[in-house]
C-alpha cells in the first residue's frame, strides 16, 4: 500500500477498498457506495409488522375481508402472472449477475442481507419510463427500467432495490403482481383480450378496486423499507426529488423540497378539500406522489419510529 492511501472496508457491501488519504468523495469499487466508517446495520430478525405503515396495514385488511379473494388472486396468477413475467424478462431484459452488472447485483445482495430476505432475480429493461417493480409469486422478480438507473445516483439505486426487496419482505408479492397485471391490461391494448377476459371472470370489480387502493399504500411502507436499507433518509428524499422534478431536479433547491413536503402534510392534515383532491387523483394512480412519500418518511423519522427500529436489538451493525 503506497504512503498516500488507506485501506478501508465497504460499509455496505463488506468489500476492501485502498484509496487516496485525501480522498473525500471516495466509492467502493464493488458497489459503488460512498465509502465511510460509519457501521451498517443489518437486521438479524425484522419483523414486517415493525415497519408498515398504518395506510397499508388497513388497506390489505380491507382487500382481506373480501369472501374469496386469495383464492381468486391465486388462481388469477396461476394462468396469467408467474409464467408470463418469466418469459418476457428472460426473453427481452438483462438479468443483473455477478458478472453482469455486478454493481447492481452487489446493490441487491446489501438490500437482501439487510432485511433478510432470500435473493430473488434482477432485470434491466429498456424504458424511458423512470420505475421498477416486482413482480412473481413463487419465486419473485425485480426489474428496474434502464431510465430510472441512468437518472438516479448509486446510493438512489439503492433506496429503489431496497423499497422492491421490502416488497418481498412485507410479503406483498401475491397481491401486488395481480395488481400490477390490471394495471397493465387497464394500459394496454390488450383489453379485449383473454386475459382481460379471464380478470374479469376471477376479479369483482370491489376486488379490483381494493387491490388497487391497497397497492398504493403498499409503496408507503416499501420506502420505509428503503430507509432502513440506506439508513439515511436524504436519499429517500433526492430519489423523491428526481421522481418529481426530473432531469430539472438538478436546479432544484432540496431543503425548499422538503418544506414543500411538508407543507403538504399539514394542508392534507388540516384542510378536508385538499384531502379529498388528493385521494381523489391518487385513485388513479399506481404510486402515492412522490412530494407525499417524501412527507411520510419525514413523519416516521421525526415520530422516533425509525430511530427507535434502528436501536432495536434486531438490528445490529456489520
Amino acid at each position: 500500500m503506497a504512503d498516500n492511501e488507506n485501506s478501508i472496508r465497504c460499509r455496505y457491501c463488506g468489500q476492501r477498498n485502498q484509496i487516496r488519504i485525501d480522498s473525500s468523495d471516495a466509492r467502493c469499487g464493488r458497489c459503488r457506495l460512498p465509502l465511510s466508517d460509519e457501521p451498517h446495520k443489518k437486521f438479524a430478525r425484522l419483523d414486517k409488522e415493525q415497519y408498515i405503515h398504518p395506510a397499508d396495514a388497513r388497506a390489505l385488511a380491507a382487500l382481506r375481508a373480501i369472501p374469496g379473494i386469495d383464492t381468486a388472486l391465486k388462481k388469477l396468477l396461476a394462468v396469467t402472472g408467474e409464467s408470463a413475467i418469466r418469459v418476457i424478462f428472460t426473453a427481452s431484459a438483462v438479468k443483473v449477475t455477478p458478472t453482469q452488472c455486478p454493481d447492481l447485483y452487489a446493490k441487491l445482495q446489501i438490500a437482501c442481507t439487510t432485511l433478510g430476505v432470500d435473493m430473488p432475480e434482477l432485470f434491466v429493461q429498456q424504458n424511458p419510463v423512470v420505475n421498477a417493480f416486482t413482480g412473481g409469486v413463487e419465486r419473485p422478480v425485480i426489474v428496474l427500467y434502464s431510465q430510472l438507473i441512468e437518472r438516479l445516483s448509486d446510493d438512489e439505486v439503492l433506496a429503489v432495490v431496497a423499497h422492491e426487496v421490502g416488497h418481498i419482505h412485507a410479503e406483498h408479492v401475491l397481491y401486488l403482481t395481480a395488481a400490477r397485471l390490471i394495471e397493465f391490461l387497464a394500459k394496454t391494448a390488450v383489453l379485449a383480450s383473454p386475459l382481460a377476459f379471464i380478470i374479469k371472470e376471477v376479479l369483482t370489480m370491489s376486488m379490483r378496486a381494493a387491490l388497487l387502493a391497497w397497492a398504493r399504500k403498499a409503496e408507503l411502507s416499501c420506502d420505509r423499507a428503503a430507509l432502513l436499507v440506506t439508513q439515511n433518509a436524504n436519499v429517500i428524499g433526492r430519489t423523491m426529488m428526481k421522481l418529481s422534478g426530473g432531469t430539472f431536479a438538478s436546479r432544484v433547491d432540496y431543503d425548499q423540497f422538503l418544506a414543500q413536503a411538508r407543507d403538504f402534510q399539514k394542508n392534507y392534515d388540516e384542510k378536508a378539500l385538499d384531502r379529498f383532491w388528493a385521494d381523489v387523483i391518487t385513485s388513479g394512480l399506481s404510486h402515492p406522489f412522490p412530494v407525499w412519500r417524501v412527507s411520510e418518511i419525514l413523519q416516521w423519522v421525526e415520530s422516533g419510529e425509525y430511530k427507535a427500529l434502528m436501536t432495536s436489538p434486531e438490528s445490529a451493525a456489520a
